[in-house]
């Protein structure tokens, strides 16, 4: 979540973990926490291990410079083909630390830059990004929209997450149901992107990029 409250109200890690909380049933493997208390900001992850099993795959996770912090579900499937061609490129600066495909997704932004770099992703993911340089939060989806993100404002929060069970555990989260979506629900059995049950919050649609 990104607040513009003055200050974090009570303590964000114990209020993270209990929003990802609602995620482990899809991530067993390790929970972590990021939040910068200056910003008003917090990512919290839960952790599936596929690609790298070590603690080096851990999230949230800080690009090399440091300038990117990501939140990241799904997988991207030419990881090892943008590797060797990020290896391969002399104005590119990169110490591996691990094996994992997060680490990929930050140098392709690193090196070439968001739009660019989503652009030669093949895979299902959808992903938070925060530019430190910018103080800019960018979230993205794949093209297919196989992987969800969901957001929205409550008060003076911006929530963001994969699921919206997740985002109910905030306090400023209100609730309140969308009787105009109503109609939507009944005529196709779902609710259509980028339309949730809940007034004011979406699902990103496929292919997008909101910052």
């Amino acid at each position: 979540f990104w607040t513009n409250h003055a200050r974090f109200e009570g303590n964000p890690e114990h209020l993270v973990r209990k929003m990802t909380a609602k995620l482990a049933h899809r991530g067993p493997d390790a929970a972590g926490i990021w939040n910068d208390s200056v910003k008003g900001l917090a990512f919290g992850h839960q952790r599936l291990a596929i690609q790298d099993l070590s603690p080096a795959g851990k999230q949230p996770m800080l690009s090399n410079s440091g300038r990117y912090v990501i939140a990241y579900n799904g997988e991207i499937y030419n990881a090892s083909e943008l590797k060797a061609e990020l290896a391969n490129d002399s104005s590119v600066s990169h110490d591996w630390k691990g094996h994992s495909d997060t680490e990929v997704l930050l140098a392709a932004v690193e090196a070439w830059g968001l739009k660019s770099a989503v652009s030669r992703f093949v895979g299902m993911f959808a992903f938070a990004l925060w530019d430190k340089d910018e103080g800019a939060l960018h979230l993205v989806r794949d093209r297919l929209g196989i992987k969800p993100i969901y957001y929205g404002k409550s008060g003076k929060t911006f929530l963001f997450g994969s699921e919206l069970k997740a985002l109910k555990q905030h306090p400023d989260f209100e609730g309140e149901i969308d009787r105009n979506v109503l109609g939507l629900f009944f005529r196709h059995n779902y609710i259509p992107a980028p339309y949730t049950i809940y007034q004011n919050f979406r699902k990103l649609e496929p292919g997008t990029i909101l910052t």
